[in-house]
Order: C-alpha cells, then structure tokens, then sequence
C-alpha cells in the first residue's frame, strides 16, 4: 500500500518542479521577445527620423529655390534703374532704398542658410540616423548570441538540480525500504526469541536443534540487513546533501541572471544608442540654432528632450513596462520526501571530512577563479570606456557650414561635405566596431566566470555555515559596468538675462518680479529630477553633495 502513495509524492514533487521551470523558461523566451520588439522600435522610429528629415529637406530645397527666384526677379528689374546706377558708382542710396537692397540681400542670404540646412539634412543628419539603425541591428543580434548562451547555462543549472533530486528521491526510497526489512527481520528475531522460550520437557532434542538453527539464520539475516541499512542510509544522506547544495546554487545562478545579468544585456543593446542618438540630434539642433536664433525657445524644448537621453531611465521604463518578463521567480524550496524533514546539509560523521575537504577546494578555486575573473572585470571596464569615448565625440558643430560673405559662389561650394565620404569617419568607424566585439568577447568571458563563481560561491558559503568556520566569504561576483556615465554636454550660450538679483542669498519675491519667473528654474529642475530618479535613489536631496560641485550648479543657475 505504500508504493501507490510514494509514487503520487514522487509525481506531485516533479509535476511542481516542472511547472516552476517551465514559467522560467516561458519568461526567458518573453524576455527575447521584448528585447526584440525594442530594437524593432528602434529602427522603425529611425526610419521615420530619416523619412522626416528627407522630407524636411526637399521643403528646405524648395523655400531656398523660392527665395532666390524672389531675390532674383526684383533685383533684375533694380538693375536698370538709376539707384542701382547710384549704387554701383558710389554706394550712397537714400534710406528707404538701401533698406530695400539690405532686404534683398536678406533674402538672398535665407535662401543660401535653407539649402545650406536641406544640404546637413540629407549628407549628414540621415546618414547619421542610418548608422545608428545597423548599429541598434548589429548590437542586438550580439546581445542575443549571449542570451542564448546564458539560457542555455541557466537550464543545464537547472536540469543538474532535477538530475540531483531524483537521486536524492531514489536513495531515500531505498534507505526506507531497507529499514523496513530490518524492522521484519528484528521481528522474526523477536518471535523465534518468544518460541525458544517455551518448557524444553515438551521439546523433542531434534526440534530444539532446529530451532537453534532458526534463530541463527534469522540473526545473520539481521545483520545483513542491519549492513544493508547502514549503507542506504549513507547514500541517502549524500544524495540529500548534494541536492541541498545544488538547490542553494541553482537559487543563485537564476536570482544572479535576473538581478545582474538581464541588466548587463539590456545596457549591451543600448550601447551607443543615447549617446548616438544624442550626437544626430544635436546635429540638427546646432544647423538650426545657427539657421534663426529667434527660434530659441521652441528648439529648447526640443534639446530638453534630447538632454534627458539617458540609457538608465530608458532601462528602468522599460523592464517596468514588462515586469512580468523581468521579475526574478520565486527561489526553488528544498522538496522534502516521505517524511524526511531534514531540510540542512548534515556534517555528521561519516560525512563531515568529505564535506571539510569539498569546502576547502571550494575555497581554493574560488580564491583563483576571483583574481581570474577580476582582470577580466578590469579589461571589460577599459575597453567600455574606450568604447563610450568613441560613441560621444563631439562632432555635431555645423557653424562652419553658415559662415557668409560677399562671394555669389554656387550654393554648392560652401555646403558640407558627405558625413560618410570623410576618412577619419570611415577609419573611426572600423576602430569602433573592432574594438566593439572585443568587449563582446570579454564581456561574454567576465559573465561566464561570473556565473561559475556564483554557483561555487553558494555552495561554498553553505558548507561554511553548516561546518561553522568563522564568517561567512565576501561575495565577489561583481558587476560589469551597469550603464556608462552620461557623457558631459556643453550647452550652447544664450544671451545673459538683464535682470541682476541673486536667485540664492537674495530675496525671492524681487528675483520673481525681475527675471518674470512665476515658478524659478531651480524649482521645477528639482522637482523634474526627483520625478526621473526619487525612487532608485536613498536620501535623494537629504545626503550632502560635494560643495564645489554644489557652487558650480549654483552658478549655473544664476547665469
């Protein structure tokens, strides 16, 4: 009758285990998903910047066509007459009239400004959104190779811990079923005992032989199955003691991947991307600044956007917009058998040398596995940061482009050059994307010791509590570099404000009348950062900063 009732147990602890791996691996396959709807997200809104802009250009093209044949036709009826003979002999016009030349020379000159920004737009700013749309491409596609990697890890973790608790359920049935024949053999002993205790003046001298006989081959089954039980009930204990420590890895592996790991993949997706995105705005912002600065305070909103490009908060967004894909499972509970409720790796004899000797390994490979692991943390770092020096080079500046003279060249001749013709660019680019799959590599090197120092490391710090040798190792798995710091701006000067009283040591109800500020600057600055960063920061505004760089925002503000 305990078969059928075992068997149920068995099947009920697997069918649990099954149904928890396969919601991990529903999760895993969503998450690839997601990543792969971003990118598609990505290069679609790429697209429709390029298409934009194309358009943008061909209206630019037209105005400054427009403009010119405006300029031409009344300078072509103004050459005949005799103000414009006046004005080629000595330059001296009345009023009105020089006004009406300068106006015309405006004009001319708008109308050489629209080509020259329908020029940027085509050769330079599409071009850039273009290489941003295969590098988003190229980068995923990277990113996805090691996902695969890491699952293919993460479900040879947990096939082991399945492999290791059927074991552990099979020696335990086995260390049952031996202690129940011993338990039928001590009462054969028990029973033969009781017979031979009966009057000896009833028993014949054969029979007693007999019985003499009975009671040894009763006592050496006994003691085979007392030998038989011993050896179970050891395997049982060491299979136990493996599943324990491979539960608790297992635990570690899968809360380090979508603590840290999942992290680290979504910021190899984003890399570059921001800081790209930042440089092709940027671009436009500069042609356009230079195009009509009366135009300052709709573009400020527009580089407000751009300023809050930032490849943390985008992160944070996104994993919150799918968190049933990115929230860590439950840890796997130890899955007690038959009533086993033993639930702690057992260092009692016999086993307590063989688990010193493991733990003393452990910590050996452990220690070499770290050193290991840290250079190529180092390499990682540097070739990151080798990486982000190249993404946020400060090559969007178009002023050139809109210096003016007396020249009539072709509009042609002044215009920029092709961004994608110039060699540096060419040359900066295959550095770029060399230096890009070494960081893959290494990257891909760091995670993998990573993982194989988190397993060990739960192991290790386990049999350490349960042998009870002094504190428990610092966790050394660290982190490759989450997101690269935001490359500094440099914000283009505006015209200073004409009022002159302090925002900070001054009083605020003058400061208000005099810069026409309902709500100051600094108000809504602070309650923006607050909005962006007050629930992934502790003591935000409470902690003391640094007082230089507290003076240096000051003086920002003030100016």
């Amino acid at each position: 009758m305990s078969t059928p009732s075992r068997f149920k147990k068995d099947k009920e602890i697997i069918a649990e285990y099954e149904s928890q791996v396969k919601e991990i691996r529903a999760q895993l396959v969503e998450q690839q998903k997601c990543l792969e709807q971003q990118t598609e997200m990505r290069v679609q809104l790429l697209q429709d910047l390029q298409d934009f802009f194309r358009k943008k250009a061909e209206i630019e093209t037209e105005y400054s066509r427009n403009l010119e044949k405006l300029a031409e036709r009344f300078m072509a009826k103004t050459r005949s007459t005799k103000d414009h003979q006046q004005y080629k002999k000595d330059q001296n016009l009345l009023s009105p009239v020089n006004c009406w030349y300068l106006l015309l020379n405006q004009v001319r000159r708008e109308s050489k400004d629209h080509a020259t920004l329908s020029d940027i737009y085509l050769n330079n700013v599409i071009m850039r959104f273009m290489q941003i749309s295969e590098d988003s491409t190229r980068m995923f596609k990277k990113s996805k190779e090691i996902a695969f990697q890491l699952h293919e890890d993460l479900m040879k973790v947990l096939n082991e811990l399945y492999t290791v608790m059927k074991t552990y359920h099979m020696y335990h049935a086995e260390s049952i079923s031996a202690e129940s024949k011993l338990k039928e053999a001590e009462k054969q002993e028990e029973k033969q005992i009781g017979r031979s205790g009966d009057p000896v003046f009833h028993i014949r001298l054969e029979e007693r032989h007999q019985r003499r006989s009975s009671v040894k081959k009763i006592e050496k089954m006994k003691e085979k199955r007392q030998a038989k039980y011993s050896e179970n009930k050891l395997k049982s204990i060491k299979a136990r003691n493996e599943y324990l420590l491979t539960l608790e890895a297992t635990n570690a592996s899968v809360f380090k991947y979508y603590i840290h790991d999942l992290s680290d993949l979504i910021d190899c997706c984003d890399l570059g991307y921001h800081a790209s995105l930042n440089r092709a705005l940027r671009t436009y912002l500069s042609a356009e600044y230079n195009l009509e600065t009366s135009r300052h305070e709709g573009l400020d909103i527009i580089e407000n956007a751009v300023d809050n490009l930032e490849p943390r908060s985008d992160k944070q967004r996104f994993m919150e917009m799918y968190p049933a894909a990115f929230c860590p499972p439950m840890k796997f509970e130890f899955q007690s058998h038959m009533g086993d409720e033993v639930c702690q790796v057992s260092a009692q004899q016999p086993v307590q040398a063989e688990l010193m000797l493991r733990y003393q390994q452990l910590q050996s490979r452990l220690a070499t596995l770290k050193i290991e692991n840290e250079e190529v943390k180092k390499t990682t770092e540097a070739t990151l940061q080798t990486i982000q020096d190249m993404v946020t080079i400060e090559d969007y500046d178009v002023s050139e482009c809109f210096q003016h003279s007396r020249s009539t060249e072709s509009v042609k001749s002044t215009v920029s050059e092709t961004y994608l013709s110039k060699p540096s660019i060419a040359k900066r680019r295959a550095n770029q994307q060399e230096t890009e799959q070494f960081y893959f590599m290494k990257l891909r090197e760091y995670l993998e010791g990573s993982n194989l120092i988190t397993k060990l490391q739960a192991k290790h710090d386990l049999l350490q509590r349960t042998l009870g040798e002094g504190h428990r190792a610092e966790y050394m798995t660290t982190r490759p570099p989450n997101v690269p710091p935001k490359p500094q701006k440099h914000r283009k000067s505006r015209p200073r404000s004409q009022y002159n009283t302090k925002l900070f040591n001054g009083d605020l109800e003058t400061f208000v009348k005099d810069s026409g500020q309902v709500i100051p600057l600094i108000v809504e600055s602070c309650i923006r950062f607050i909005n962006l960063y007050g629930l992934q920061h502790q003591g935000i505004f409470r902690v003391s900063g640094s007082q230089v760089e507290v003076n240096d925002i000051k003086n920002s503000f003030e100016r």
